[in-house]
């Protein structure tokens, strides 16, 4: 075991639990276990959702503002071990330590977001005198499955908005990045109600354990589309409620009257902040073919530029592949795309052990090539010529994804006219990865089902309640 930490434990009804079985943790930079989680049993599953379930009944009576103050207090504990949480975040996830401390307070400025945000009440009077309470009530308890790419965040996400509308929930990291989340669950043991929220951990198995477990009201998932249906076919055989946040194969687009020099930086890192591996990083670029020359030229350049290591290393600024079943299919990729006579533009070199490979720019690929039709999650990234934007709209909308898009462009009118045919969620014009807690996120097509984020993601953990009042002249009539 790592001097990281002493051995994780579960939370449950507020206290630590271990396990007689346990699933092992990998360094992505080293390719070495270094520590070890408990794996979840089914009797531990069972004895996690009873005691959410417990403490919903306690929890959603209590006052909103008591709800929205206990977040803020996660908020809190967040900040106060950002240091330690952010080394155990690099060992795990393999990011540099600045850009992991960043998730880490990251996910505390998101909840204090959210602890703001009351569900709304309407009150309406119909002429009849007839008046409708209009609530919105929370739904139980909640199934919450995060990441490996961004383990924290993603799982604030989740929390943030499920306890503040009411819920209860058992939280489920990664099997690969279960450490920083099993120690947030210690940490919050004298922050909430013993029950309100529940940290597990385990392989393969556990998953699909909690899907089809009949005591959760609602899981809320992120990961691969493939999983997300199998997520999605598991809920039906109970109709829980269900938000999948899934997949995509994110198109930009490049228009002609860009400053290349301004540009070419932040598109690099839209496409390959966190080695790439975020579902809404730039997967295809769209370059109109008067400066794609230019801008591939700069963009090559910096990935020569840009250290590739260790995330604990001065300097480093991408680190690994996170596991070794990724890095594999990012490898294929390159392969096949190798074997198909691409034209592969790599950057600096990257060390022999770990998860590790280069920034890779794939000179102007057709577009029926794998690296373009499949969402790589690694760094590699298409990087394709267009002269119309009729045909380059109809190539970005041309995927069974619709999660995010961008567009640059100096005339911002023509960016947003371009923007808005696009078949995505979420379009940025002249930046990348803005994703903010006061905003929806939702996915079109096959990247998403449901609603992240803003108001409308709050609302996907509660069920409309309305309450009809009679006329005056009734009551008094006693009818």
């Amino acid at each position: 075991m790592s001097d990281h930490q002493p051995s994780p434990t579960m939370t449950i009804n507020g206290r630590g639990v271990t396990s007689p079985q346990v699933i092992e943790v990998i360094n992505p930079a080293t390719g070495e276990a270094f520590a070890t989680a408990p794996d979840c049993t089914r009797e531990q599953l069972d004895d996690a959702v009873g005691t959410a379930r417990r403490a919903w009944e306690g929890w959603r009576r209590t006052p909103l503002g008591e709800r929205q103050a206990a977040v803020r207090r996660v908020a809190g504990v967040l900040r106060d071990h950002a240091d330690a949480l952010a080394r155990l975040f690099t060992a795990e996830q393999g990011r540099p330590l600045k850009a992991a401390r960043q998730e880490i307070t990251g996910a505390a400025d998101w909840l204090d977001v959210v602890a703001g945000m009351s569900p709304p009440e309407h009150l309406t009077e119909r002429p009849d005198g007839q008046r409708i309470h209009t609530r919105h009530v929370p739904l139980g308890v909640i199934c919450a499955i995060a990441p490996w790419n961004f383990p924290v965040s993603l799982a604030m996400w989740k929390l943030g908005p499920a306890l503040v509308a009411g819920n209860t929930m058992v939280l489920k990291p990664s099997p690969f990045t279960p450490l920083c989340t099993l120690r947030i669950g210690e940490l919050l043991r004298d922050v909430l109600p013993a029950g309100v929220l529940n940290v597990i951990s385990g392989g393969d198995r556990l998953g699909p354990w909690m899907t089809a477990h009949p005591g959760f009201a609602k899981i809320s998932f992120t990961g691969s589309t493939a999983t997300g249906k199998a997520v999605l076919a598991s809920a039906a055989a109970d109709l829980k409620r269900v938000t999948l946040e899934l997949g995509g194969n994110d198109a930009a687009i490049v228009m002609p009257d860009v400053d290349v020099d301004a540009v070419a930086q932040k598109i690099f890192f839209g496409a390959f902040f966190n080695t790439a591996q975020i579902c809404v990083a730039t997967k295809r670029l769209y370059v109109h073919e008067d400066i794609y020359d230019a801008l591939r030229e700069r963009l090559v350049a910096i990935a020569r530029s840009v250290k590739v290591g260790d995330g604990t290393e001065q300097g480093t600024v991408l680190g690994p592949i996170q596991n070794r079943r990724q890095f594999d299919r990012v490898m294929e990729l390159l392969d096949d795309a190798r074997r198909n006579g691409l034209t592969l533009l790599q950057g600096a070199d990257v060390p022999a052990s770990g998860y590790f490979i280069p920034v890779t720019i794939v000179d102007n690929p057709p577009e029926t090539s794998r690296v373009v039709q499949e969402e790589a999650f690694g760094p590699v990234l298409p990087m394709m010529r267009f002269s119309d934007v009729d045909e380059v709209v109809a190539r970005a909308n041309d995927s069974p994804y619709g999660l995010a898009g961008a567009v640059w462009s100096a005339d911002e009118a023509a960016a947003i006219a371009i923007a808005e045919r696009l078949e995505t969620g979420t379009v940025w014009i002249n930046q990348n990865l803005n994703i903010r807690p006061d905003t929806p996120f939702a996915g079109h097509k096959q990247s998403g089902f449901g609603v992240e984020n803003g108001m409308e993601g709050l609302l996907e953990y509660t069920v409309p309640q309305a309450i009809h009042l009679p006329p005056p002249a009734a009551r008094r009539g006693g009818s």
